[in-house]
């Protein structure tokens, strides 16, 4: 089965380059016209990689990126601009961006990044493949052994600082009238936090972890960036909230809220 790829660009000339270059190389691309295009067609169809303009009208590039990923986070996306910007390449990679190409990239380097971005797509599925197999093949040698699985637990509630519960199991904070909840990732990594508190985390260590596999200390902190800012932001919903996770320069990141009493 191919890849799927989606093209998001409100230039029509531009839309129409790329998707002859990847058509010719058999890839079923898929077009949008703008960001709200490029929301419907993640939200409806299986996605997995995304060239998406930065500039556009309505929602931009980096409004759709944020979005994508809470929707479709195992979708690659390469960002596409028609100038040159430091401070765009490092909100893109910042919200998890796999590559940066800037208009109009020839039919080389659009392939490259393409291969390579759907490369790394399916090296963490297989990734998370093989940690299904091994929990499974834990879970039947318990049983060989007459071992019975726990229970899991039921709904375990912990007193966050300033009053504020967190609920592992349903993967929600509240505060009063104010909930945030989380996705699976970002409630894993939370209760990681939580249970690690006050120890500070590598980066590495977090990814592992929290995504199952293993990565280079170089791009450790770029593949949490993303995960940290989302997290961070449900956090700040809550009196303080923001400033209970804290980056420690070069080595990872420490939940060193005040303990509640």
């Amino acid at each position: 089965m191919c890849a799927k790829i989606l093209i998001v660009d409100d230039d029509e000339i531009t839309r129409k380059s790329l998707k002859e270059i990847l058509s010719f190389e058999k890839y079923d691309v898929v077009v949008a016209e703008d960001g709200q295009a490029a929301i419907e067609a993640l939200s409806s169809e299986e996605i997995d990689l995304m060239l998406l303009d930065i500039m556009m009208p309505g929602l931009d590039g980096i409004q759709v990126l944020k979005k994508a990923g809470e929707i479709t986070p195992d979708t690659q996306v390469v960002m596409l601009t028609g100038y040159g910007s430091i401070e765009t390449a490092i909100e893109a990679f910042r919200h998890d961006a796999y590559d940066y190409l800037q208009k109009p990239p020839s039919r080389q380097e659009v392939l490259s990044s393409v291969a390579n971005g759907l490369a790394r797509r399916d090296e963490n599925k297989r990734k998370r493949m093989l940690l299904s197999q091994i929990e499974d093949s834990v879970i039947q040698l318990k049983g060989v052994e007459g071992i019975t699985a726990l229970p899991k637990p039921k709904r375990q509630v912990i007193p966050l600082p300033e009053g504020v519960s967190l609920d592992l199991a349903r993967r929600e904070m509240w505060r009063g009238t104010t909930r945030e909840h989380m996705t699976p990732t970002e409630g894993k990594l939370l209760e990681i936090f939580v249970t690690n508190w006050g120890r500070v985390m590598s980066h590495s260590d977090l990814v592992f972890l929290v995504q199952g596999y293993e990565v280079p200390e170089w791009e450790a902190p770029e593949v949490l960036r993303p995960l940290i800012s989302r997290l961070r932001g449900k956090l700040s919903s809550f009196p303080g909230g923001e400033k209970w996770i804290s980056s420690v320069r070069g080595i990872g990141y420490v939940f060193d809220a005040e303990i509640p009493e």
